[in-house]
């Protein structure tokens, strides 16, 4: 369970306050652009260091411990995939970094394709793949790497609204499947409500306790109104 304890994040002029647990299953993160939302993901990555305050996990620090040490799975909005790489050996880079794979390596890498619907596609580079194929390709790394919060950096945000809408189920999907909280940026209040229970208002200096998505949404406060347009 991910807890921000008197969080405080400073950049330059710029700081942001939280101060919350997470609850179980997805919580999306709204609010206006340039607000903090991504500086938010950063600091529970472990990328950013914060000011003050602490994030834990199930009560432990993660303070000292380093990104790819935390319990952690990020997606980017860019997928952050290898051109010169397959779509099988991006996945695999969940696993290991070494270029010749274990039969247990590969079959997991294969179950995690498949489970993403690119079965018959790990030979393909991302050049070759569909916008959708390559959000499928990042999403199957973060399942591989099997980490217990996923954060979600409007990886969809690039596909259109059918293709949108397909990608958002599958990661309620997967989150369901594997019990995993998920984290996820979204500039469209209609993804929060589409898959997430509760959503967290980052607004004028402060992540918001979460709270239920369709109430936050319905009666939204001034600053979540101004960026909503309403």
């Amino acid at each position: 369970m991910l807890t921000l304890e008197a969080l405080r994040i400073v950049q330059g002029d710029f700081s942001l306050r939280a101060d919350w647990t997470l609850p179980a299953g997805i919580t999306a993160v709204i609010g206006p652009s340039g607000a903090g939302k991504s500086t938010l993901l950063a600091a529970i990555a472990g990328f950013l260091a914060p000011a003050s305050g602490r994030i834990l996990w199930d009560g432990r620090d993660l303070g000292p411990v380093a990104p790819g040490q935390r319990p952690v799975a990020m997606l980017f909005q860019d997928h952050n995939l290898f051109p010169h790489l397959t779509a099988a050996q991006n996945v695999a880079l969940a696993l290991t970094h070494r270029a010749r794979l274990t039969a247990e390596q590969t079959a997991q890498v294969t179950r995690a394709l498949e489970r993403t619907g690119l079965a018959g596609l790990g030979g393909r580079k991302p050049a070759h793949l569909s916008g959708g194929q390559q959000s499928r390709v990042a999403l199957a790394r973060v399942l591989l790497q099997d980490r217990p919060l996923m954060l979600l950096d409007e990886p969809f945000s690039a596909l259109g609204p059918a293709l949108k809408a397909e990608m958002l189920d599958l990661v309620a999907e997967l989150a369901r499947e594997t019990g995993a909280q998920v984290l996820m940026i979204s500039h469209d209040p209609a993804d929060a409500r589409r898959i997430a229970a509760h959503s967290v208002l980052v607004a004028e200096g402060v992540a918001h306790p979460p709270q239920a998505t369709g109430a936050l949404l319905d009666a939204p406060p001034p600053a979540l109104r101004a960026y909503l347009g309403g």
